[in-house]
């Protein structure tokens, strides 16, 4: 049987995240890859642009749309408590590479999946990524199949610390998941029925582009990034040139594994329907912007180090003093900021009617807002580091 932790500490050593972030390759500040955290202020470890790391990837806007999503069949669910995260296309440097659709693990009961989508904007695809949160949000309206009809999410539900499968839309093995039940129509809507357009971006047929009220309020949740496990899952599936689209024609020879990183065992391929995919264009990934945070409720805390406190000569006592100084400013600048554009998704949560283009034109803003905070402090923080304390002489040599 499978370990979960609870839902209050898997919050806790979570990361929180709020409304909707775009997805890059990077989830933490840069500046700190510079410097390590046991640091003693004997010696500093750098002092060269070298040292310095910035974001390995920047949020894309990618110009090529991505392929239909392909058809398949779901694996049997490997254990109780698993729950499904369907495949989808992302980007890498060979273009649009496909992520088999597995069972993982949730990092706490009580939550759920929603699903990283493309949706299209101003003539680009830009990436939303997924997260884990008490309710499922929005995802476009991308209909990906087993109970990911294009809003919510009808494959499963928690009873209590028990996960308990639909198995209208999936496939569960009865004598190893006896936590089941089976409902076909949901709010006058057959869910095994539902008509699957293969689209796989908001903004094309049959999707959406404006979240309605639940999915706003979900969004506003208390969210945790993908598992470890899930992580290491995109990573192998980028590794691996079979799943380029370009090489696969958009018929991926693992559509979909039974467990996150196994990619030789329990694996279903994706059937041929359809026409191949050959990208009209050759795709061109556009960087606006090496900010990876649209919120600054998404960025993490900017805490001082008492190691960095401890010993050391009098010249690195007060470097690191000055460094402690610095984030305790930041990290009120940016609480500050996380309130007034919580707020202001607050009030227009409120309004009686959504209109999508001023939300797309508030995260808009928020997202600007948060990239002149995040130069700004970097900025900062360079300063401080062209200065840093004097290196120890070397003993005298006898």
């Amino acid at each position: 049987m499978m370990r979960l932790v609870t839902r209050a500490s898997a919050f806790a050593i979570g990361l929180a995240l709020t409304g909707c972030v775009v997805q890059p390759g990077y989830y933490g500040w840069p500046d700190e890859a510079a410097v390590p955290d046991n640091y003693s202020g004997d010696s500093y470890p750098g002092n060269t642009a070298a040292d310095y790391q910035e974001p390995t990837d920047a949020p894309e806007e990618i110009t090529e749309p991505p392929p239909p999503l392909p058809v398949y069949e779901q694996p049997p669910c490997p254990e109780p408590g698993y729950i499904w995260t369907p495949g989808l296309w992302q980007w890498g440097p060979a273009g649009y590479f496909w992520v088999p659709g597995t069972w993982v693990a949730p990092p706490a009961v009580g939550l759920l999946w929603t699903p990283g989508y493309w949706g299209l904007a101003g003539g680009a695809y830009i990436f939303h990524a997924g997260y884990w949160g008490p309710h499922v949000g929005f995802y476009g309206g991308i209909n990906y199949g087993f109970g990911y009809v294009g809003e919510g999410y009808f494959g499963g539900r928690w009873d209590g610390d028990r996960f308990a499968y639909n198995t209208a839309v999936n496939n569960v093995n009865v004598n190893i998941v006896h936590n089941v039940y089976n409902q076909t129509t949901i709010n006058n809507v057959n869910i095994v029925n539902v008509t699957n357009n293969r689209v796989s971006y908001a903004g094309g047929p049959g999707t959406r582009m404006m979240p309605n009220a639940a999915e706003i309020a979900a969004a506003r949740e208390a969210h945790v990034p993908p598992t470890h496990e899930q992580v290491q899952h995109q990573m192998i599936a980028r590794g691996n040139p079979e799943l380029a689209a370009r090489r696969n024609e958009g018929r991926p020879p693992i559509a979909a594994t039974e467990r996150p990183r196994n990619f030789s065992g329990g694996v279903v391929a994706a059937r041929p329907v359809g026409p191949v995919y050959h990208p009209t264009v050759a795709p061109v990934a556009r960087t606006p912007h090496f900010n990876p945070y649209v919120h600054a409720g998404d960025m993490p805390m900017r805490q001082s180090n008492s190691v960095w406190s401890a010993g050391g000569s009098p010249a690195a006592q007060d470097f690191a003093a000055r460094r402690n100084e610095l984030f305790a400013r930041q990290e009120q600048e940016r609480q500050a900021l996380a309130r007034q554009q919580q707020l202001e998704h607050q009030n227009f949560v409120n309004q009686p009617v959504h209109d999508h283009a001023a939300y797309q034109n508030l995260e808009r803003q928020h997202w600007q807002q948060t990239s002149r905070m995040v130069q700004q402090h970097q900025q900062q923080f360079r300063q401080l580091f062209r200065a840093p304390p004097a290196r120890s002489a070397p003993p005298p040599r006898r």
